[in-house]
């Protein structure tokens, strides 16, 4: 589209994006408009994402049904597990640590993990969706501390999302550790940050 945005720009457009998905009143407000629409939701959002670069609304609205095509034909996500994973994941289990994943899903998410050869290493998989609640709420949190018979105050999450995860988890006091390895959010406030799980072992001592 000839369209050229700085470094700036898309960092913004890229940290707006966390925000949004972090059951951000954007998103819940634009599930309910576009609930029956699955085309109208990706069109507004790709209107939202193109906004948040800075181009003007009426631009943005013009383009939006363009990009959201785009996305469509072309964006395939595949899930990426770190290489580390399966090791750092046998080492905590062996320590005899507590682990647990906590998802922002309604539904359960077993299956993908299965194909992953993830879930053996976790004693819990918690969709937010199962508390009625999404992060970053204190409930969703609050009831992965039960399920883990744990308190907050001896308890780590390691999150890859600011928003959700880092500011949710403050909020009821876990030692929150934000997982960039983009270096998306340099400084975070409020949290300890690590670009590979490798680094987990220092935190921990």
């Amino acid at each position: 589209m000839n369209l050229n945005f700085s470094e700036e720009q898309i960092l913004f457009a890229k940290r707006w994006e966390h925000f949004y998905f972090a059951n951000s009143a954007l998103i819940r407000q634009d599930s309910q408009t576009f609930k029956d629409d699955s085309e109208g939701f990706l069109i507004n959002y790709s209107k939202r994402r193109l906004m948040a670069l800075k181009l003007p609304e009426a631009y943005a609205q013009e383009l939006a049904p363009q990009v959201a095509h785009h996305m469509s034909e072309v964006y395939k996500p595949e899930v990426f597990v770190p290489e580390e994973i399966p090791f750092i994941l046998s080492m905590l289990r062996e320590d005899g640590y507590t682990l647990g994943v906590v998802s922002n899903r309604e539904e359960p998410f077993q299956t993908e993990l299965d194909e992953m050869n993830l879930t053996s290493y976790f004693d819990f998989l918690l969709p937010a969706g199962e508390v009625g609640a999404f992060k970053p709420d204190a409930k969703v949190f609050q009831h992965a501390l039960k399920i883990a018979n744990a308190n907050a105050d001896e308890a780590m999450y390691v999150g890859d999302n600011y928003f959700a995860d880092i500011v949710g988890s403050n909020n009821v006091g876990l030692l929150p550790i934000l997982y960039d390895p983009t270096d998306l959010f340099p400084n975070a406030p409020n949290c300890y940050t690590i670009q590979s799980f490798n680094q987990l072992h220092d935190l921990l001592k």
